[in-house]
């Protein structure tokens, strides 16, 4: 793999240590370029007939860039705007009633926990929340539904075997995709919604959610619009498709498909396999030489997120990005996390290293 090839391709690293991939990938110059072109299109040629018809070939093309990442079939997958439209979606189409079971976890990112309280508040079920990697063993008779994190944003921990339960899980996969490998019928969940500009690097305004064939007919499309539709030409007859592109965000521009699907290949050509498994070598070798200097890492499996505690750390995330170090704080939790890409190098690692002990 030639990693400095790869780092060569995202101008951030021309002055800064980005490590901040957990909450939005750094931009490759290739996507840079992409959107210029479709947007050069939508200017010069306005965006007619030939615009929108390289808009759904592109969106073909990204749907089944995902559903190979996610080791399914494109006919399965739906492009979102990110993780949350996903699980919106799903909460929004199952069948919950009033008093019916969701069990979480207490590391949920509030993409998973509005849209559960939300809910809640006009449905009637109740959520019962245990620790992470208990999940598997509080399924009982009234539980209807899993819904938690594939890989916690807090700790970096990968939730336990969900494979044999039986009920419906959906996996909140924001730092799955991309960052770890991914097989979903491996994971034995029945819905995957995942994030397109985290772990890979596309614009905000991406993502995916996988739709188990089995669950197929039992999730029916909320409100429907033009993109969701078999034959929009229908009028009040039309039905939505019966793929998975019935859940489809409403929009997605040229340019936005355009830009995921430029990251998606460059980050593609070296090999996912590569890719991440140097993520994950970079991540357990910072994660080591945090612990070296005495700072407490929080509990983690090898994944691509470290978090470890800080007295304050709003402040020192500022300080860092004034020092040319991006990373995160976590609200509430008195924790400091860096995300690791193969598109870092152990410049970004001992840069962020020199800019913590210089406080």
């Amino acid at each position: 793999m030639d990693v400095a090839g790869l780092r060569a391709e995202f101008p951030v690293f021309e002055q800064i240590a980005y490590l901040n991939a957990g909450s939005c990938g750094p931009v490759p110059a290739a996507s840079v370029r992409v959107t210029t072109e479709a947007l050069e299109i939508a200017a010069r040629q306005g965006r007619a007939h030939a615009y929108f018809e390289l808009m759904i070939e592109s969106r073909t093309r990204l749907r089944t860039a995902y559903a190979g990442l996610l080791g399914a079939q494109p006919d399965d997958v739906a492009l979102t705007t990110c993780a949350s439209e996903g699980i919106a979606r799903v909460l929004t189409a199952l069948d919950l009633r009033p008093g019916d079971e969701v069990l979480t976890s207490d590391e949920e990112h509030p993409g998973l926990n509005g849209p559960l309280a939300a809910a809640r508040a006009l449905r009637g079920i109740a959520i019962r929340v245990v620790p992470l990697q208990q999940l598997a063993d509080a399924v009982d008779e009234h539980t209807k539904l899993v819904a938690c994190s594939h890989v916690s944003w807090i700790s970096g921990r990968v939730v336990s075997d969900l494979s044999g339960l039986d009920v419906a899980v959906l996996l909140d996969g924001a730092q799955g995709i991309g960052a770890v490998a991914v097989d979903v019928a491996a994971l034995g969940c029945a819905f995957y919604a995942g994030s397109g500009q985290k772990w890979l690097c596309g614009p905000v305004g991406t993502g995916m959610l996988w739709v188990s064939p089995a669950w197929s007919d039992r999730l029916p499309a909320q409100a429907p619009t033009y993109m969701n539709l078999a034959d929009a030409g229908a009028g009040l007859d039309a039905v939505a498709h019966a793929t998975a592109a019935r859940h489809d965000t409403s929009a997605q521009s040229l340019e936005t498909t355009s830009a995921a699907l430029a990251a998606l290949e460059l980050l593609g050509a070296p090999g996912w396999v590569a890719v991440q498994e140097r993520a994950l070598t970079l991540a357990s070798r910072f994660a080591t030489a945090l612990e070296k200097t005495g700072r407490r890492v929080a509990p983690r499996d090898r994944t691509t997120l470290v978090a470890w505690e800080d007295p304050e750390p709003a402040a020192t995330r500022v300080r860092l990005a004034e020092a040319g170090v991006i990373i995160r704080d976590l609200p509430g939790t008195g924790l400091l996390r860096a995300s690791v890409g193969a598109w870092n190098d152990d410049t970004d690692l001992d840069r962020l290293l020199a800019a913590l002990d210089a406080g």
